[in-house]
């Protein structure tokens, strides 16, 4: 198919897939959405699962005829869970040569890979066909553009829509997005603020999207001078949006930011216009388990039943999900969350090689360290005492040699702080302990920054 009709395809089939989660499937009434997800339901149990090596063969009727499955069940039988039988090996080998070289183009035949190690543990790895990028451009425009941004795009004699966003690592998926009339530009998060202050004032985005300890930096930036924009929305993705980080947010740029709760296995949650964030159920079904008798806060089970490629089914999160104690004003029927508890990143300061000055580690660096090392390290706990770092490691059984990995790990933090041109820390390496039940998991955090330096925590 020409390059041209091609593009005219896709942009049809995203708008399509827009309408639909705007207006055709704007849910007012709980009873509604969940005979909706009960027919999609049954459609993804009869006709999608038996794809699946996993499933094959097997009589189900429903959720419940399905055990639970997390992230080691899922990794660990990677090709029955996806209807190409696609090895892990080879789906991971692609992730990390992008991860490696930072080219993101690159695909599994026509499958984009991704690779996240998430606040869970070990890596996860993601398959997205064409089809469900398409489907999840339309899905993420039709959740996050206000009513004036799509008059915007709909007007073609008006510049298109710039979009800013920083992440650990772009994706075919994320690049779905570009088009005509939106401007996408990815901004890789490990190079930090400072070289993008540059692009920033020369572009000028109207929407603003990354983890809140990058905007927040944007947001001393723009105090300082440095950084002279005027986004008309931020939006938090990635890490857990803090009160004091919306606060500051707020006061400097003049905007609510809102948030999207994406994570390897999907899109799972957005902002309505009030602010509030909901659960993305019009697509994803969530089984509650709750936390305590009053039900306030539970930890999400979910089955991705709009999904064709890689299935996602009664998948136990790690996260730990609050519940709004009041219906939100925008009268949406998906479950309205007050915070997301389970997810806590900090960041880790160190000391510019030069300067002296203050350089920021954000967590997902520290996560794709440990995701180059490989699969032999199931679980991480970086933790800062000024200039040293306690890494604790739980590395696999099966692994030939434990000192070898902690070696690749030294390495990789080695390259890293390079690259951030940043004094290194003493590494004190132990084993990792699981943390005590019910309390907040928090894999990265800063104790005590080095004297002089700020800490957040």
């Amino acid at each position: 198919m020409p390059m041209d009709i091609e593009s005219s395809f896709n942009a049809l089939a995203v708008a399509a897939h827009f309408a639909r989660a705007r207006y055709a499937t704007h849910f007012r009434n709980r009873q509604s959405l969940q005979n909706w997800q009960q027919r999609r339901l049954q459609y993804f149990l009869h006709h999608v699962l038996p794809q699946a090596a996993a499933f094959r063969g097997q009589e189900i009727t429903s959720l419940n005829d399905l055990p639970y499955m997390d992230k080691t069940v899922f990794m660990g039988n990677f090709s029955a869970y996806n209807t190409h039988h696609i090895a892990l090996d080879d789906a991971r080998a692609v992730a990390i040569q992008a991860e490696t070289s930072r080219d993101f183009l690159p695909m599994l035949g026509e499958l984009t890979v991704g690779l996240s190690s998430g606040t869970s543990g070990n890596q996860g790895v993601f398959l997205v066909s064409q089809q469900e990028r398409l489907q999840w451009a339309g899905i993420m425009l039709a959740r996050t553009l206000p009513a004036n941004m799509l008059a915007r795009i709909l007007q073609p004699w008006k510049p298109p829509l710039r979009i800013a966003f920083f992440l650990r690592a772009n994706s075919n998926l994320y690049d779905t997005l570009k088009s005509r009339r939106i401007d996408f530009a990815f901004y890789d998060l490990l190079q930090g603020a400072e070289p993008a202050l540059q692009r920033l004032n020369a572009t000028q985005p109207d929407v603003l999207v990354g983890p809140p300890s990058l905007l927040c930096a944007l947001a001393q930036d723009l105090q300082q001078g440095k950084l002279r924009i005027a986004p008309s929305r931020l939006i938090s993705v990635a890490e857990v949006l803090e009160e004091a980080d919306s606060t500051l947010l707020q006061q400097t740029f003049g905007l609510v930011p809102h948030q999207i709760y994406q994570a390897t296995e999907g899109f799972l949650g957005y902002t309505c216009e009030h602010g509030t964030l909901h659960l993305n159920e019009t697509y994803i079904h969530f089984e509650p388990e709750w936390l305590d008798a009053a039900q306030t806060r539970f930890m999400p089970v979910i089955t991705d039943f709009t999904r064709r490629t890689q299935l996602l089914v009664r998948y136990r999160l790690n996260d730990i999900l609050r519940v709004s104690k009041e219906s939100c004003a925008c009268g949406r029927a998906e479950r309205a969350i007050a915070a997301i508890e389970g997810r806590q990143d900090e960041v880790l300061w160190l000391p510019a090689l030069v300067t002296n000055q203050p350089v920021a580690v954000y967590p997902d660096f520290l996560r794709r360290a440990m995701l180059l090392v490989g699969p032999d390290i199931e679980e991480f706990d970086v933790e800062q005492h000024g200039m040293a770092l306690r890494v604790a490691l739980r590395i696999r059984q099966e692994a030939h040699s434990p000192q070898h990995v902690i070696e690749r790990v030294r390495m990789e933090l080695a390259a890293l702080w390079q690259t951030l041109k940043a004094q290194a820390p003493e590494l004190v390496f132990e084993n990792w302990a699981p943390p005590v039940k019910g309390a907040k998991r928090r894999r990265v955090r800063c104790q005590q920054a080095p004297e002089g330096l700020p800490c957040m925590f």
